[in-house]
């Protein structure tokens, strides 16, 4: 994976492109230098100083430097106060600097932090296969001093779990097929010290699991054999110090997605190297609790397949047992992330955790629900349901909350088997995933998050890229303020 800019703290600027953090007010800092000039550019453009705090403005300084200012609004949601750090770095950055200097005017340490934070994740391009790669940032200045109570080694992690769900999800089906993803996987296990187990197909279809192994028995490969490679994999992490609580991470590794006999057309299977998307991001919140050292345990399981058309490929009408007995009436072999989900689920609720919750780039129905700047979530009590919209506020990365009623359960009822895999109709298919989900994890407190916000065009809150790592902060926030609560 690729290195951070480190960041350092100096008395003056360094390099030729600065962002000046300013505080919320009708007027420009007295201090600030240039104030002549940007005075003059904003009567210019015909606009208020006040109006930094939405739109913030780059130009050239007459020294031939590049400059960005940017209003910071403590009142402002922490989405639109990232928002605008991320277009004020986004301008600077489109110049592919090695110093990023930001220079803070007046404004507290969570501004700070949070500009460091934007700078470390879009300072590093995403995997690209080119003869000349773009080069990345090297470092990132904080001039004057250290705020007061700022933890820039935060922001770094948080920074650098969500590059490694974007690197990951960025790269393409030929360099991440389920091998592949699993030989990484070993990797960074052996890196971070994380125990690892491995369900291949054969020991998972030995186990039972007919829902995973439907979706995954179509990449019969002649070296690999049955499954191609795919597995169920475990990855658990322990404190030093005894865990106050337990906790499950599921993720969608879907490596590429052709719709199976449900054959995508080539506008919706472009792109669909994405859908392991939710994998990476589970995969990412394990690595920040670690480095963050969460008093938490933690097993995350991330089930790795394809969905592939070939003559072993599961279809439609088949009818398959999970791995806790559930029969299920294969109805669209393109729903196959709640297959693989399905045994997965049941699998880490084995053990018990105290909270479980499961990441995927799952319907389309959520993405027309919400569109790509928001994602969909789904939770076992009120409670849950509201710790989830909080960390979404805490963390800049907004959520909504779908209702999962049981009387949805209707549409899926079958004749022939316990119960359908989804309806041909496609109404309200994220909630029907939802509850088909629900199915599995017993009576474990659980929140399902369907990932519409994996990837927006010109990027979203601090992330600049279209693929976002949407999640990896929400889940950090979210852990934080469940072990701050009574067990």
């Amino acid at each position: 994976m690729s290195t951070l800019p480190k960041i350092s703290v100096a008395a003056a600027p360094r390099g030729d492109h600065l962002l000046y953090l300013l505080p919320a007010g009708k007027a420009l800092p007295a201090d600030l230098p240039e104030r002549d000039f940007w005075q003059a550019l904003l009567k210019r453009k015909d606009a208020k100083p006040a109006e930094l705090a939405k739109t913030p403005l780059a130009a050239d300084l007459p020294d031939g430097r590049r400059a960005a200012l940017a209003m910071v609004d403590a009142r402002a949601a922490r989405f639109e106060r990232l928002t605008v750090l991320r277009k004020a770095i986004a301008a600077l950055l489109e110049e592919t600097p090695t110093v990023l200097a930001i220079v803070p005017l007046g404004v507290d340490a969570a501004a700070v932090e949070d500009a460091v934070y934007v700078a470390q994740v879009n300072g590093v391009p995403l995997p690209a296969q080119k003869q000349k790669p773009a080069p990345a940032l090297r470092t990132v200045q904080v001039v004057g001093h250290r705020p007061a109570g700022a933890d820039f080694s935060r922001a770094r992690i948080l920074a650098g779990a969500n590059l490694l769900a974007r690197e990951l999800t960025a790269l393409p089906p030929n360099r991440l097929d389920p091998l592949a993803y699993r030989k990484r996987l070993r990797a960074l296990a052996r890196e971070k010290g994380f125990a690892i187990e491995e369900f291949d197909f054969r020991k998972l279809k030995k186990m039972g699991a007919g829902a995973f192994c439907a979706v995954a028995q179509g990449s019969h490969d002649d070296t690999l054999g049955e499954g191609g490679g795919a597995a169920i994999v475990r990855l658990s992490w322990r404190p030093k110090k005894k865990a106050a609580r337990t906790l499950a991470l599921v993720g969608k590794g879907i490596c590429y997605d052709t719709g199976g006999h449900n054959l995508k057309p080539a506008k919706y299977m472009a792109g669909m190297h994405e859908d392991m998307n939710g994998s990476a991001v589970a995969l990412a919140i394990l690595c920040a609790a670690a480095e963050l050292n969460l008093p938490v345990a933690i097993d995350c399981w991330l089930a790795i397949a394809k969905n592939h058309l070939s003559p072993t490929a599961y279809a439609q009408g088949d009818i398959v047992a999970a791995l806790d007995g559930t029969t299920i009436e294969v109805v669209h072999t393109d729903a196959e992330g709640r297959m693989v989900l399905a045994d997965t689920l049941a699998l880490a609720a084995r053990a018990r955790p105290a909270l479980m919750i499961d990441f995927a780039t799952l319907t389309g129905s959520m993405l027309a629900a919400l569109g790509q700047r928001y994602s969909g979530v789904f939770a076992s009590d009120d409670a849950l349901a509201a710790r989830a919209v909080a960390a979404g506020k805490t963390s800049g990365e907004r959520v909504c909350v779908f209702p999962r009623d049981a009387d949805y359960d209707s549409a899926l009822d079958s004749k022939v088997a316990d119960v359908k895999q989804c309806t041909l109709e496609g109404d309200a298919d994220h909630i029907l995933a939802a509850r088909f989900l629900g199915r599995f994890v017993g009576e474990t407190p659980w929140i399902h998050m369907d990932l519409s916000a994996a990837s927006c065009g010109g990027g979203l809150g601090a992330v600049a890229s279209d693929l976002t790592g949407f999640g990896v902060a929400w889940g950090v926030a979210l852990l934080e303020d469940w072990l701050g609560a009574p067990a």
